[in-house]
């Protein structure tokens, strides 16, 4: 564990999802209620047995621009359909997708300690965030959940005209929240987007490595939230 105190910060920047708020159960919540109202013919479980990882892979595409906004939406509906041998119009994919991202800010499960930490940081750091999210379902995100007051800026891809892992949001962050680049730390799960992109314009970073993943001992990072206050 990266044990070394970070000194002569002013700015801490947050990834939201999978490191503030807890994207896996508000999301399993939101498509239980669409599959209810829609009266899809499969569980939750099942659904969400291929869902989870085609996202996964839909979302590393789109921060890398390789596929669109409106690829990414019916994409990862249809080839979990697909994988559920279900077939249904295009247009009741769109609905469920829909349906979803209308439900998700609605569900605000925040990992542990969040509140906490940012409580805890907010006395010694400005706080922002920097997001690949659309820009209305975060911003109800972080409203609906109660974080809406923490945050001097939130940055997201859509505001940014690019995506994490780019430069240029980082970059546009840095800028809207008037901070100098060596006074910074980006906290993230993302070890692409979040943790690679901001060492590449030369912010320090801490690496929220929830699942315990190996990675080199030099990374900073923590396992849980309450463990940043070790390092700030």
């Amino acid at each position: 564990m990266y044990l070394k105190k970070f000194e002569h910060k002013t700015d801490i920047f947050f990834d939201l999802d999978h490191t503030l708020w807890d994207f896996e159960k508000n999301s399993a919540l939101a498509f239980e209620q669409v599959l209810h109202e829609m009266k899809l013919p499969f569980t939750i479980e099942q659904f969400l047995n291929y869902y989870v990882s085609i996202n996964a892979e839909y979302w590393d595409r789109y921060s890398l621009n390789q596929i669109s906004q409106a690829e990414l939406r019916i994409g990862r509906i249809r080839d979990t359909f697909n994988s559920l041998d279900y077939t249904t119009s295009v247009d009741r994919m769109l609905e469920v997708g829909d349906r979803y991202l209308s439900y998700l800010p609605d569900y605000n499960h925040l990992f542990d300690g969040a509140i906490e930490i940012l409580e805890y940081l907010q006395e010694k750091y400005k706080l922002h965030i920097i997001t690949n999210g659309f820009d209305q379902v975060q911003a109800r995100k972080i409203k609906n959940s109660g974080m809406e007051g923490y945050f001097q800026t939130i940055t997201n891809s859509e505001l940014a005209g690019v995506k994490k892992p780019d430069a240029k949001i980082f970059t546009y962050a840095l800028q809207l929240a008037k901070a100098q680049v060596q006074d910074t730390v980006m906290i993230g799960d993302n070890l692409l987007a979040d943790i690679e992109g901001a060492q590449n314009v030369g912010m320090d970073v801490i690496y929220y490595n929830e699942h315990h993943k190996t990675v080199p001992t030099t990374l900073p990072q923590v396992n849980t939230l309450l463990d940043i206050k070790s390092l700030l």
